[in-house]
């Protein structure tokens, strides 16, 4: 059963940082992986995503604030997060997808707050 393993989240003040982890119980090397987050109240988001060719996107409510990277050797996907905003409040989740398969994470609860 394949797992994904979200961990970094936390408690942080407005204008702080967090590093998010998402690390895999398969080789990410053939997955485009994604970072989604859903707030209370609201429908999840798609926050980040990485292709297998390093290719980024971005919502842009974080564009120049989150940056999504992945490190193939140790299965793991990253979202770092600078500059935080108490609307980035939200459980977020890591994705993996190859064709018709897709894999989520449990979540990690980000809370950004003074």
């Amino acid at each position: 059963q394949v797992q994904l393993v979200e961990s970094g989240g936390g408690l942080v003040q407005p204008g702080g940082s967090l590093r998010l982890s998402c690390a895999a119980s398969l080789s990410i090397f053939s997955y485009y992986a994604a970072w989604y987050r859903q707030a209370p109240g609201k429908q999840r988001e798609l926050v980040a995503g990485i292709h297998t060719s390093g290719r980024t996107n971005y919502v842009d409510s974080v564009k120049g604030r989150f940056t999504i990277s992945r490190d193939n050797a140790k299965n793991t996907v990253y979202l770092q997060m600078n500059s935080l905003k108490p609307e980035d409040t939200a459980v977020y989740y890591c994705k993996l997808v190859y064709g018709s398969g897709n894999y989520w994470g449990q979540g990690t609860q980000v809370t950004v707050s003074s």
